[in-house]
């Protein structure tokens, strides 16, 4: 199949038309809004649907098969946060603590862009590791805790609290619906209980869809802030995405992980993270800048991997196994 039908795929897939209606809605300030109970609603659904169904099919896992891959993904987020830094410190010039709080937001991973990486490799029909659930949990947890480590060395607010911030980290919205839809989706497994499947495996793409529409909406306020972050962090928005999902194909290979999972893996670490990263710095970096680490997350990278990144990172990958016989 030739790239561009590839990419003409995409664009006409409906999760990305939606985000596409819902960007547009925001620039022409159409008043579009999802109420916000209902989004939160969403949200909850989509990161138990995620849980619950990579919960399913870790059981049918042995330890032995995810241990490397799970060892790989939290050196991958540890990895991607130092390298994030390190561009935004020596070439952008940011001082320590908004250099350290932006490479937190890259570390990390959005579940969303999981959501929809996971739904495009579906419609291709591209089987992938059934576990990789497990491994969206485990790259958001290094990326947070290098970024405190990095953070030790810059000036940290005297409210600061630890105790908060693993509150934040391991016991906030994410991390607890995603481990908690694991621990339900293994018991469900176990007993072969078939009930919630229609609810969380059928009806996900709609959900998926309506979700994105919000976040076209919320991806557009963040527009108008590009004139004030600076070039160099409008091209980091697009850059940082492609070098850390070669780092995460990398990882991928280096770890057994099919094409499939290694796709998912070089996705996931091109994601950048808007829901755990930003909580956990204002805890940690109460006085880095949230313009320049939102906007870049949120309103240059997410439209990015959405949009064009996906399906790069699946030529990229298919590229790269196929040159190393790994196909």
């Amino acid at each position: 199949m030739s790239g561009n039908h590839h990419n003409m795929q995409t664009l006409l897939d409906p999760v990305v038309l939606f985000f596409v209606l819902g960007a547009f809605a925001g620039l022409v300030k159409s008043g579009l809004r999802i109420p916000l109970a209902f989004y939160n609603t969403l949200s909850i659904y989509l990161l138990l649907s995620i849980g619950i169904k990579g919960g399913i099919e870790l059981f049918d896992h042995p330890a032995s098969e995810i241990i490397w891959p799970a060892i790989g993904t939290i050196c991958l987020g540890a990895i991607i946060t130092l390298i994030a830094f390190q561009i935004l410190f020596r070439l952008g010039r940011f001082d320590k603590t908004n250099a350290v709080a932006i490479a937190t937001h890259y570390g990390s991973v959005s579940a969303v862009t999981f959501a929809v990486v996971l739904s495009y490799l579906q419609d291709r029909g591209l089987p992938y590791e059934k576990y990789v659930t497990v491994l969206l949990v485990l790259l958001e947890i290094p990326s947070i805790a290098v970024g405190i480590f990095l953070a030790r060395w810059t000036e940290r607010d005297e409210s600061f609290s630890m105790k908060k911030l693993l509150h934040e980290v391991f016991l906030g919205k994410t991390i607890l619906l995603l481990l908690g839809g694991l621990m339900i989706g293994l018991v469900t497994a176990y007993t072969g209980n078939k009930q919630l499947n229609f609810f969380f495996f059928d009806l996900f793409k709609g959900f998926l869809a309506i979700f994105m529409l919000e976040m076209g909406v919320v991806a557009s306020q963040r527009f108008p802030d590009l004139k004030k972050v600076g070039v160099f962090l409008i091209l980091f928005g697009i850059g940082m995405p492609i070098i850390s999902a070669l780092v995460g194909i990398a990882v991928a290979m280096l770890t057994g992980l099919s094409v499939g999972g290694a796709i998912v893996l070089a996705t996931m670490a091109a994601s950048a993270s808007y829901i755990a990263a930003p909580a956990a710095m204002k805890i940690a970096l109460p006085k880095a800048n949230p313009t320049f680490y939102l906007t870049a997350s949120l309103g240059i990278s997410f439209p990015f991997n959405i949009i064009a990144g996906i399906p790069l990172y699946y030529q990229i990958t298919h590229y790269l196994y196929q040159t190393c016989h790994l196909i």
